[in-house]
């Protein structure tokens, strides 16, 4: 990586850790804040949540194309400017109209934050970089989260408003120092990722030419099982089932989900030496046999007759074992969207990625909270299955990608190219042939 390329990358991944910092810093209290602090209501409350959520589905298809065609700096510095009028009209909200449109704003502008943060770390690496680059993304977003989790504890106060209003004030700085920050990066002219395909089918673009490319379409399918089998249940489904079967107190819940955090912070960058030279799809298959077992250990908190004591022990292990499975992915799921994604749609690809994300999200609370909080066993057999199928989308996916897709090392010590099939399946080809110095200088 050049000098100006790792001063670029340092910036963006401190921008990462703001972005989630201001999350972290706000997010868990905002059900407290709207119900119960500015006496809205429950019904507001979850009105003001849905509308968080929906605000990202609504923005991400769009999102992809506008950083393609504007360039992704534009955008994220768009996405903070909104994010920031959000949480600022957040804190000074005192009725459900300004409530509901200052949470639309922060919805949509944090939405549209990270594929375009994605995109510039694309920029910002190559083959040899790019794994490292999203792992330290995942690592300073989930220590942001932490952090800004821990801080605004502390801060906010029940009976006082005004703690609440400077917490929303806080998180809306950091929104401005992010988009002041973003506008000292100089990106560098993208180039295309290896084994990546040039350009899309006929040289177009849009969502026809994303559909059209298998690979990429199965790692949709696979990102929104991953998503809705972990994060998806995270705060709902997992923690009903935790309470209702295993009689879990709210307090254990807060300790489970630190030891999610604890195991990735501590875990990340020993787990990345590890997957760094191993297959990208065999890893995320391993990560569906991790997630089975933590599973299979909440199933045990639940349902099994162990006492109190090592029920607690085994939904703790749960969450430690998802992080466990997290720190494996960071490092591979983004950079092969991006290794995926032709050189004019790495937005595109990054957006569509996310919008997936978001679905995830979206959909997992609502069925796994009801079937959490009654159908137990039902519960744990769903998602022990889901895991299992992980393991089978990752392996089918592996089927299908080029080498240095799948093994990105193989960029840096082989001169294989990619030849492209009809489908957007891309196959390895014959060795390059060796340019005359004529050949190279036409080029």
């Amino acid at each position: 990586m050049t000098r100006a390329k790792g001063a670029a990358m340092r910036r963006i991944q401190a921008g990462n850790a703001l972005s989630a910092f201001g999350l972290g810093f706000t997010v868990p209290y905002l059900y407290v804040y709207v119900a119960q602090v500015r006496e809205l209501g429950a019904t507001t409350a979850g009105v003001v949540l849905a509308v968080f959520a929906m605000a990202a589905l609504a923005v991400l298809p769009f999102t992809g194309r506008v950083v393609d065609r504007r360039g992704p700096l534009p955008v994220l510095v768009g996405a903070a400017l909104l994010a920031s009028a959000g949480a600022a009209g957040l804190g000074l909200a005192t009725d459900v109209p300004a409530a509901v449109g200052s949470a639309t704003l922060l919805g949509a502008g944090t939405a549209v934050m990270q594929p375009a943060l994605a995109t510039m770390i694309v920029w910002c690496s190559d083959a040899t970089t790019r794994t490292r680059a999203f792992a330290t993304q995942f690592f300073l977003q989930n220590l942001g989260l932490g952090i800004g989790g821990l801080i605004g504890g502390h801060l906010v106060d029940e009976s006082r408003p005004s703690s609440f209003t400077l917490l929303f004030g806080i998180e809306a700085v950091m929104f401005l120092v992010l988009a002041g920050m973003a506008l000292t990066i100089r990106l560098p002219r993208p180039g295309a990722p290896a084994g990546a395909r040039p350009t899309a089918p006929g040289g177009g673009g849009g969502l026809r030419a994303l559909l059209g490319h298998r690979a990429m379409v199965q790692l949709l399918v696979l990102g929104f099982v991953l998503f809705f089998a972990c994060y998806g249940q995270f705060e709902s489904g997992l923690a009903a089932y935790g309470t209702e079967a295993a009689g879990i107190a709210p307090a254990t819940l807060g300790t489970a989900l630190a030891a999610n955090t604890a195991v990735i912070v501590a875990a990340q960058f020993l787990v990345l030496r590890f997957v760094e030279r191993r297959s990208r799809t065999k890893v995320i298959a391993s990560v569906g046999l991790i997630w089975a077992v933590a599973w299979l250990a909440a199933g045990y908190a639940g349902l099994g007759h162990g006492g109190q004591a090592m029920a607690t022990a085994a939904f703790i292990s749960t969450y430690a074992l998802f992080g466990l499975g997290e720190s494996m992915l960071s490092p591979t799921v983004a950079p092969l969207v991006a290794d995926l994604a032709p050189a004019s749609m790495v937005g595109q690809y990054n957006s569509a990625f996310a919008l997936v994300k978001q679905l995830a999200l979206a959909v997992g609370p609502a069925v796994g909270g009801p079937m959490g909080a009654t159908l137990h066993g039902p519960y744990i057999v769903t998602f022990v299955l889901f895991s299992l199928g992980i393991t089978a989308l990752a392996l089918r996916l592996g089927r299908r990608l080029a080498p240095e897709q799948d093994r990105p090392w193989l960029a840096t010590s082989s001169r294989v190219v990619a030849v492209h099939v009809p489908g957007g399946e891309v196959r390895p080809g014959a060795p390059e042939a060796p340019r005359s110095p004529a050949s190279a200088g036409s080029r």
